[in-house]
């Protein structure tokens, strides 16, 4: 289990009363917190200070919440940090590009401050549940997964995943041949009981493959239903 108190998160909110929520929720469940009201502070915030999570705005003064988003998926210092969106509704389609852009997660307003905490804590479990795991290898093809070290190559080179990239893809590699519906995607690689919509796992498979196109063919849409990984010379 994480253990709270040594997590940082940085939540980055241009509404004084939003931001002093969620700060005060954050705070309760333990975690210490760090503060940005627009997106030039919180890539400042950043560089200082090395969160271990983000709570991100998308619409923020100077810099907005998918420039912040893409400039740190960029970095390779911050290229698997992991980001929670706070969206409107009215910005469905924004939700949909951040989420493109490498977020792993959003929330809508207004939301319920327990199931922020909820999705905050999935996502550290998921990280220590890598980090704690033995070293595990996934092949397919020319590609290699390491669990242990959260690391992807192709032919020895090495490919950027986000954290929920990464656990959809091992998900993938684990049951090969497997039809695997979005609900069971959901609920395995974002680690709650998730009330979002399913096209969340649509952007995250279009994503891995557009990062690693030899699974462009593998991994099959069922329509209506899921995903499922072609059965090749894999193994464990």
């Amino acid at each position: 289990m994480f253990h709270a108190p040594s997590k940082k998160v940085l939540i980055v909110e241009d509404e004084k009363d939003i931001l002093q929520l969620v700060k005060m929720y954050v705070e309760k469940e333990g975690f210490r917190t760090l503060i940005a009201m627009d997106g030039a502070d919180a890539l400042r915030q950043v560089r200082a200070n090395r969160p271990d999570l983000i709570l991100l705005d998308l619409m923020l003064p100077e810099i907005d919440g998918l420039e912040v988003c893409k400039k740190l998926r960029l970095m390779p210092q911050t290229a698997m940090l992991p980001i929670i969106m706070l969206t409107a509704k009215s910005e469905e389609s924004d939700t949909i590009v951040g989420l493109e852009l490498g977020a792993d997660d959003y929330v809508t307003k207004p939301f319920s401050p327990r199931g922020l905490m909820a999705r905050i804590k999935a996502l550290f479990r998921r990280l220590e549940r890598a980090n704690d795991r033995e070293a595990s290898d996934y092949r397919y093809g020319h590609l290699n997964l390491n669990v242990s070290r959260h690391e992807v190559t192709v032919q020895g080179r090495e490919i950027t995943l986000t954290v929920k990239e990464f656990g959809l893809l091992e998900h993938l590699l684990k049951n090969p041949g497997r039809v695997l519906t979005r609900d069971v995607l959901l609920n395995n690689v974002w680690g709650y009981d998730y009330h979002g919509t399913t096209r969340t796992v649509d952007v995250h498979v279009r994503r891995i493959k557009q990062k690693l196109p030899l699974l462009n063919d593998a991994i099959l849409s069922v329509q209506s239903v899921g995903y499922k990984l072609k059965e090749q010379d894999l193994h464990a």
